[in-house]
Formats: C-alpha cells, structure tokens, sequence
C-alpha cells in the first residue's frame, strides 16, 4: 500500500475553498483541511514580503505525488507555490487505505 503524505500548501484567503475543493474533485488529495488566518513572511523576487494566507493541509498516497503537484501548478496563482510534502511514517492502516481508495491512485 501507498503510504499517505501531508502536503503542505499557502494560498490566499480567497483561493483557499475553491483550490481544496479542487484538488479533492480531481481525486489527487483525499482530504484538504484549511487553516486561515496564517501570516507568512518570505523573501520573494529580493526583499521580505508578507502576506495573509491560508494553510491547506492535503492528504494524498506517496505514489500521487506527482498527480497531485502537477494539479497543484495548475490550479494556483502563486508563480511558485508552496509545496512541501511529509512522509507520513506510521498512519492508522484504515486510514491510510482511505487516502488512497479516496484517490486515483486506488482507482487505477
């Protein structure tokens, strides 16, 4: 089985429903939970920039990856968005199973 990864991803307020909503339709994440109201401060094109975000935290099998990040770059407006993944070492196996079933990746 595909271990599940925890992606994380910034994006504007705004853009933060419709990008999860998206991303879970496409079946590349099996779960998006979104955290408002998050400050970044980053150094973007040679000075430091900050900017009101929301955090999505998206589930999705290591062997989606790809899918997903490809789905990513499409959907959101960042030139270079936000996308760092995290193995998931120990998962509840029922759960892990669900992400996948919940993705293309059990479907194929």
């Amino acid at each position: 089985m595909s271990e599940p990864l925890v992606v994380l991803v910034t994006a504007p307020e705004s853009e933060a429903p419709a990008l999860a909503s998206a991303l879970v339709e496409r079946r590349v994440a099996a779960c998006v939970n979104i955290l408002p109201a998050v400050q970044s401060v980053f150094l973007w094109q040679g000075r430091v920039d900050r900017e009101q975000e929301s955090l999505l935290i998206c589930k999705t099998p290591h062997d989606g990856y790809a899918a997903f990040e490809a789905a990513l770059l499409e959907l959101h407006s960042y030139e270079v968005p936000e996308c760092i993944a995290l193995e998931a070492h120990q998962a509840h196996a029922a759960y892990a199973q669900w992400v996948v079933d919940s993705t293309r990746i059990g479907t194929e």
